[in-house]
């Protein structure tokens, strides 16, 4: 890595004048300014500390992926300084009433112009760069309405790591970023597949689920985005493909430009597209069904999780009953009433009658413990047998204290059966 000042154009910050915030990027807040030497517009993202983005930007140069002018290093005032896009974010876009009168052929346009800034990062660029971060609101939209690729402040040099740490927003991470696996270019294009969904809905993914919901649904669950019934087939079909789980059975970018290309020569494809886009109150019930139904299920597993905690909370109050009775000497009439008597608090009766000496490991034991399995059981995969192995654990101290109490010189009675009531 070149050291940083000579890799890129030096700005001083007192050459560039700020106006208003215009949004947040990774890692910094974005402003509209002006670099008065040049007398240029300019967007200047303030950071703590310059990393990596500056090296990246510095070597781009492609119509879809913002301009980078240089970068200010006077600490602490550092920062990036790129070309400004009047139009705002794509996602802003999205979200305003403008964009009801998108048609099919500005989809495609803009689904294009992505895709070959996403290629050229992948296989055209002097080093080959993973986004990681591509989402809506790092899609920016010019005055004149060409979309650029931008905040490259979670992004990597592909020759430098693979694997990558938690980055990103979670509705549009690819699973293997969510788990911080080693990730190929390929996590890229489950983004923009998302990306896509979102020009062809208006609509924002997973909305109403915090980040860490969406990324067990997603994750855990296998989840993805809801594609309306009548969206077209060969939309659909392409963000499917880039949600495969597997990243290796996702499309390289450029094949989605061969596919995008092909899907342009449809002649049939501009007057569904169209009345799908313009048709939304048809179909946006059943993303909205999707949502309640994602939401439903969350709640499902929040219930569940409390009932653990206090399930494995009265566990571990039993266990530690049992542990300290193994280590506390007394008769083993006391030791039979303690024992009636921590049952009955739980709602566990145990009958116990005499008998013989030699019935004292047998069957009783096993059934107590066989109380304590039922008593605890749960209705989750996986759960039960945890918890019956500790039960073995608090079962051996609780033997342990029965021999001690044969051993003992008071011992004048045998146990009989342990049976639930």
């Amino acid at each position: 890595m070149l050291p940083l000042s000579a890799s890129f154009v030096q700005i001083k910050f007192d050459d560039i004048h700020f106006y208003e915030n215009c949004g947040g990027g990774s890692f910094g807040s974005v402003y509209r300014a002006r670099w008065i030497p040049q007398d240029k517009e300019v967007a200047v993202k303030k950071l703590l500390k310059i990393e990596n983005e500056a090296e990246i930007l510095s070597v781009l140069s492609h119509r879809n992926i913002i301009q980078f002018y240089g970068a200010i290093l006077e600490a602490p005032n550092y920062g990036i300084v790129t070309d400004y896009a009047s139009g705002g974010s794509l996602y802003d876009y999205l979200s305003s009433a403008e964009s009801e009168e998108m048609d099919q052929e500005q989809v495609m346009t803009w689904a294009m112009e992505i895709a070959k800034g996403m290629h050229y990062l992948h296989s055209e660029a002097p080093v080959k760069v993973i986004h990681r971060d591509l989402k809506s609101r790092n899609v920016v939209v010019t005055a004149d309405r060409v979309l650029k690729i931008c905040d490259f402040g979670a992004s990597r040099f592909h020759s430098h790591t693979t694997h990558m740490s938690l980055v990103g927003t979670f509705p549009w991470m690819a699973p293997e970023v969510i788990q911080s696996l080693p990730v190929s270019e390929t996590c890229d294009t489950y983004s923009y597949g998302v990306v896509l969904w979102e020009m062809l809905t208006r609509e924002i993914p997973f909305k109403g689920l915090e980040g860490l919901q969406v990324a067990w649904l997603v994750v855990e669950k296998s989840e993805r985005l809801t594609i309306p019934s009548s969206c077209p087939d060969s939309f659909a079909e392409l963000m499917r493909k880039c949600w495969v789980t597997d990243p290796k059975e996702r499309p390289m970018f450029k094949l989605i430009l061969t596919t995008l290309e092909t899907m342009s020569n449809d002649s049939k494809l501009p007057e569904q597209c169209n009345s799908f886009l313009h048709n939304k109150a048809e179909w946006s019930c059943e993303i909205e069904a999707t949502l309640e139904r994602l939401k439903k299920l969350e709640r499902d597993l929040s219930t569940k999780e409390q009932e653990l905690k206090e399930r494995e909370r009265r566990l571990k109050m039993w266990e530690r009953k049992l542990i300290e009775q193994s280590n506390t000497p007394i008769s083993t009439e006391s030791f039979y009433e303690s024992k009636t008597e921590e049952s009955n608090s739980s709602e566990m009766t145990c009958q116990i009658t005499s008998s013989s000496n030699r019935e004292v490991a047998g069957m009783s034991l096993q059934a107590m413990m066989k109380g304590f399995g039922d008593m605890f059981a749960l209705d989750m995969g996986g759960l039960r047998p945890a918890l019956w192995h500790a039960g073995q654990h608090a079962g051996q101290a609780e033997l342990f204290q029965v021999q001690q109490c044969q051993r003992g010189p008071q011992n004048q009675h045998g146990l009989g059966d342990v049976r639930r009531q």
